[in-house]
């Protein structure tokens, strides 16, 4: 029923964006890439927000000064999409824990305490982005600087000692530290291209935590991180957004990014239990060297 329901969605938006075709800056196909850059790339270790940086950059979304603070605002608000598509995957692991808030459910103790440590884990990042967000766009939104965070963190996940191993307790054994821990460290993913997946599961791994418990611990902790920001990005920017872009072609790579982050969700949580994420640091460093070199060429 979900596949014939989106194909109609599309087909219904794609009409209804022929009356806006000559006058926004994004079409229906860049949108549809943008959905997918942001799916495929949100939950995974690489950098979403870096990713579109780079693609919006080679669409030409960002040539006047209007029009980045649409794409710079866009690249935030599309994580909706992915929101809603853990929030289908993991809705039972959710449900279980807003039941262990209340008291009740098969583990109330373990719900509960998952349920602290992500609300603590979400609040260093975003006092720091209440406060340096403007700042970080001004000066970190770009190509150079996503590209230096890719290698970096590149680098950083082929050296840590975590990153290929399953050992590590299970997410019920989470504590409040633990929570305080991973939240501060990611506080450093707000520089575009770190990748707040990346540093939430290092942390995880850090503090004691299985590479899986670690995963499912960073796309719940992003349930709430990614949601307020997105929400308040929405408000804010909103109509920068329909500005400059109109609202079919933001709606059409909505649709796109929740497909796709719920394919690569599935995907992720299946391969790092067999292989780690290292793989993710080769990936990080060539596309680092990729982007460089477009970057002196073309952008």
């Amino acid at each position: 029923m979900l596949i014939p329901l989106v194909v109609a969605t599309l087909a219904l938006i794609g009409a209804a964006a022929a009356a806006e075709a000559g006058d926004t800056l994004l079409s229906i196909p860049e949108a549809v890439l943008l959905g997918v850059v942001e799916g495929l790339t949100e939950y995974l270790p690489v950098s979403s927000t870096g990713h579109l940086t780079v693609t919006q950059d080679l669409l030409g979304l960002t040539e006047t000064d209007a029009a980045k603070e649409a794409a710079d605002a866009y690249a935030i608000a599309i994580q909706a999409g992915a929101i809603l598509a853990v929030l289908g995957l993991y809705w039972r692991r959710i449900a279980t824990a807003l039941l262990a808030v209340a008291g009740r459910g098969p583990d109330p103790v373990g719900g509960r305490r998952l349920s602290v440590a992500i609300v603590v884990g979400f609040l260093p990042a975003a006092i720091a982005g209440f406060l340096l967000g403007d700042t970080i766009k001004e000066h970190l939104f770009g190509v150079w600087p996503v590209v230096a965070a890719w290698f970096v963190g590149g680098i950083v996940i082929l050296t840590w000692p975590a990153a290929g191993g399953r050992a590590g307790r299970a997410l019920e054994a989470i504590t409040v530290r633990d929570g305080l821990i991973i939240g501060l460290v990611q506080v450093v993913a707000l520089w575009p291209g770190v990748s707040r997946s990346l540093v939430v599961i290092l942390a995880a791994l850090g503090v004691g935590l299985s590479i899986a418990a670690s995963v499912e611990f960073a796309f719940l902790l992003g349930l709430v991180t990614l949601g307020a920001a997105t929400l308040y990005e929405t408000l804010d920017k909103g109509g920068v957004i329909v500005d400059q872009f109109g609202i079919s072609a933001p709606i059409v790579g909505f649709v796109a990014a929740f497909l796709s982050a719920a394919a690569a969700v599935v995907w992720m949580v299946s391969y790092v239990e067999r292989h780690g994420i290292r793989i993710f640091g080769w990936y990080r460093i060539g596309i680092a060297a990729v982007v460089a070199v477009l970057a002196l060429t073309v952008l």
